[in-house]
C-alpha cells in the first residue's frame, strides 16, 4: 500500500486520547487503529500483536548476522487540543507558496506561517479547517509501516532484528507507562514523532503538571461585603502572580514556560491545570517552587487553605542520559546525510515517548516526520518529506 494512502486511512480514524480518563488506553477508540495495524503487519507475514493496553508490537527477524537490533516507535493517539473526529485530509499538489484556504474561516499563508516556505514545491496534505490532521503522529505510524513493507518485500536489504512499537496515550504523557521492554529489546530505538525532515531531537523539556483547586466562600452578592471569597478570582490572582514572560506565547528555543491549559469553576470552587516545562533542570525545579510559594502566600493571606496544589512529574530531559553514549544520535546524523538531507539538532519544546523510554533503559532519540503546526486545524504534512524519512530509516538500518 502506498504511504500516502496509509496515512490518509489512519488519519480518518478518530484516536484522540483523554487526559481525564483513568483507563489504559484512555480511550478505547485508539484500539481501532491499533487493530488495523496488527492486521496489516500480519499481512506482511509478521508475528504482530496488540496487548490488552492497546500497544502494538512486531519484530522483523534479522536476515543476516552481525547487524545490531534497532527499534522504531510511533504513537497512535492524537491531541485533544482540537477536534479529532471526521478528519478530511486534502492533498495540494506542488504547493507554490500561495495562501491556502482551509474553509471560509480558516486560511494560512507563508506571511503568518513561515514554515510553509519549507514545503514549496512539495505535495502537502492539509485539513479542511474543522479538525486537526493527525500527522502527530500518524505520519510516524505510516512511515514505520512503509518501512516494514519495504523490509519484508526486499530481502536484499540486510538488517538485524527490527522492532516495531505503536503506543497509545503519548499526547497525555502516558505512552511508555505499559511499554513491554521484555519483548522490545533493541540496542536503541527512535521515536518517529518530530517535525521537519532531518530534524534530530535528543534534548527535550523537563516536564510536570500542576493541578490546582481553589476553595471560595460563596455569599449572596447582596450581602457579600468583607465575606465573599470568589474561587474564580483566586484562580485569576494566582495566575497573575506567575512570571508574565513564562507564558509560552513569549518563549522559544530552550526557554521554559508555564502553560495554563484549562480552567473551570464557580464562586465556591474552581480548578485549573498547568503544564510546567524547562530544558534546564534547576530552572525547572525553580518554576515548580514558584507554584508552591504562591500557594503558601495566598493561603496565608486569606487565613485558610484556599489553594490546594498537586504537582506531578511527567518526564525528564533525555539528554542527561543520551550524552553518556551518543551512538544512536551519530548514526541518525550519518544516515540523514546518506539520504541527501542536512541533519539538524534542535531542542524539543515538548516531549515524546522516547524521553521516558530513555530513562527506562532504552536510549531513544526522536526523528522528524515532515509534519508541521501540530495539535490544531492548521496542521499539515509534506508528502515528499514523509517519504524521505523512510529513506533515512533504511540508511540507519544499513549502518548498523
Amino acid at each position: 500500500m502506498d504511504i500516502v494512502k496509509r496515512f490518509i486511512n489512519y488519519a480518518k480514524i478518530d484516536t484522540q486520547s483523554d487526559p481525564n480518563s483513568d483507563t489504559i488506553p484512555s480511550t478505547s477508540k485508539q484500539k481501532d487503529l491499533s487493530r488495523l495495524l496488527v492486521e496489516e503487519l500480519k499481512e506482511m507475514k509478521l508475528d504482530a500483536f496488540m496487548d490488552k493496553y492497546g500497544y502494538v508490537y512486531a519484530k522483523i527477524p534479522a536476515n543476516t548476522k552481525g547487524k545490531r537490533p534497532v527499534g522504531f516507535i510511533a504513537h497512535v493517539d492524537t491531541s485533544y487540543d482540537a477536534p479529532g473526529n471526521n478528519v478530511k485530509p486534502r492533498i495540494i499538489k506542488n504547493y507554490q507558496g500561495e495562501e491556502i484556504v482551509l474553509n471560509e474561516q480558516y486560511k494560512m499563508s507563508p506571511d503568518k506561517f513561515d514554515c510553509l516556505n519549507d514545503v514549496v514545491g512539495d505535495d502537502i496534505i492539509v485539513t479542511d479547517g474543522n479538525t486537526l490532521l493527525g500527522a502527530d503522529d500518524k505520519a510516524g505510524v505510516a512511515i514505520i509501516m512503509d518501512l516494514a513493507q519495504k523490509l519484508t518485500k526486499d530481502n536484499s536489504i540486510l538488517h538485524g532484528d527490527v522492532y516495531i512499537g505503536f503506543t497509545p496515550d503519548e499526547e497525555i504523557g502516558r505512552g511508555p507507562h505499559k511499554f513491554d521492554l521484555d519483548y522490545f529489546k533493541p540496542d536503541f530505538a527512535y521515536t518517529i514523532d518530530g517535525g521537519k525532515v532531518g530534524g534530530l531531537n535528543y534534548e527535550n523539556f523537563n516536564a510536570s503538571s500542576a493541578d490546582i483547586k481553589f476553595i471560595g466562600k460563596s455569599i449572596h452578592p447582596g450581602t457579600a461585603k468583607n465575606k465573599m471569597i470568589n474561587a474564580i478570582h483566586l484562580a485569576m490572582e494566582f495566575h497573575s502572580m506567575l512570571p508574565t514572560f513564562k507564558n509560552p506565547a513569549y518563549t522559544e528555543k530552550r526557554e521554559g514556560f508555564n502553560h495554563l491549559s484549562s480552567i473551570k469553576g464557580s464562586v465556591e470552587e474552581a480548578t485549573v491545570h498547568y503544564i510546567i516545562r524547562n530544558h534546564d533542570y534547576n530552572e525547572f525545579k525553580q518554576q515548580e517552587k514558584e507554584f508552591e510559594t504562591i500557594k503558601n502566600y495566598l493561603n496565608n493571606k486569606y487565613g485558610y487553605e484556599a489553594v490546594h496544589l498537586t504537582i506531578k512529574e511527567s518526564y525528564l530531559n533525555m539528554y542527561e542520559v543520551l550524552k553518556k553514549d551518543m551512538t544512536p544520535v551519530k548514526i541518525a546524523e550519518e544516515a540523514t546525510k546518506k539520504a541527501n538531507v542536512t541533519p539538524f539538532a534542535s531542542p524539543m519544546r515538548g516531549g515524546t515517548d522516547g524521553a521516558q523510554l530513555t530513562y527506562m533503559g532504552l536510549p531513544c532519540p526522536n526523528l522528524g516526520t515532515g509534519g508541521y503546526n501540530y495539535h490544531g486545524r492548521y496542521e499539515f504534512l509534506s508528502i515528499n518529506q514523509m517519504k524521505k524519512v523512510v529513506e533515512i530509516l533504511l540508511e540507519i538500518i544499513k549502518l548498523l
